[in-house]
């Protein structure tokens, strides 16, 4: 599995996404809870950018329709959205924030 790096650490404001692209893919990064997620960026109900709604806890929220996708599985909480969006494995070395986006969890 190979790890890309995304941005440093303490570029991630809790509970504020932020969207980078790693080799081609959209990726919105969330730090909550004493953790940091990586997500798909793009809800898998409407073509737009899930870096742009409002994270609450382990959820992040389309701005769109409203759908939410919990961040550990990218499983929809409900409608209108009923398909996951891709999870990606992520570790910390140092500063840098790794994520390997070849592999989905």
């Amino acid at each position: 599995m190979s790890y890309l790096r995304a941005c440093s650490l303490s570029d991630l404001q809790e509970d504020v996404p932020k969207r980078v692209e790693l080799g081609g893919v959209p990726v919105a990064l969330v730090f909550t809870e004493g953790e940091v997620f990586a997500i798909n960026d793009i809800c898998s109900h409407a073509n737009v950018s899930l870096s742009e709604g409002e994270v609450e806890g382990c959820m992040i929220e389309c701005w769109l329709h409203g759908s939410s996708f919990d961040l550990r599985s990218g499983k929809p909480s409900g409608l209108p959205a009923t398909k996951p969006v891709a999870v990606y494995p992520v570790k910390i070395e140092g500063d840098d924030v790794l994520v390997s986006v070849n592999q989905e969890s």
